[in-house]
């Protein structure tokens, strides 16, 4: 890299911040599949020569379907739901307390990996799956904010 960086003139950090920065521009305009257009807008406003961003352009155009398919493949795999299964149990007596209540939900979460199907049980007390609701509540409250849209939007 420094014998490329002396030919050119320019420091070896300037050529590393030039090539994150192509790296950047072209993965996320290939994660959103923007248009030609709006890639060409995206890209007016750096201030490049005409020639330069007709090179860009040819570049998006040409790599963003196989730049997509590398982005896919490195993309983590988790598990998705499937199905879920509950039952509530409550203990209601025992031989050393004759009246007591002692409720437990128990869950069995289906989910799928790839082609495997998998089940995972989980066992709480009402209480804390109440709290747990409530947490949920609160993330899919906050996913509508404007800020959350914008990074959904983003990561797609």
């Amino acid at each position: 890299c420094a014998l490329s960086t002396g030919k050119l003139d320019v420091g070896v950090d300037a050529v590393q911040h030039a090539v994150e920065g192509l790296t950047y521009l072209l993965t996320e305009s290939s994660k959103l599949m923007i248009s030609e257009t709006d890639f060409q807008d995206s890209i007016h406003v750096l201030g490049f020569p005409d020639e330069l961003n007709r090179l860009l352009l040819q570049l998006y155009l040409e790599n963003r379907k196989e730049i997509r398919s590398i982005l896919s493949e490195l993309a983590p795999k988790l598990p998705s739901y499937h199905n879920l299964e509950w039952r509530l149990d409550v203990q209601l007596a025992s031989r050393s307390l004759r009246q007591q209540i002692k409720p437990v939900v128990t869950l069995k979460l289906h989910l799928n990996h790839s082609e495997d199907r998998t089940a995972r049980v989980l066992q709480t007390d009402p209480s804390t799956l109440l709290h747990l609701i409530q947490q949920l509540e609160q993330a899919l409250g906050e996913m509508k904010t404007n800020h959350c849209r914008r990074i959904v939007r983003n990561m797609k």
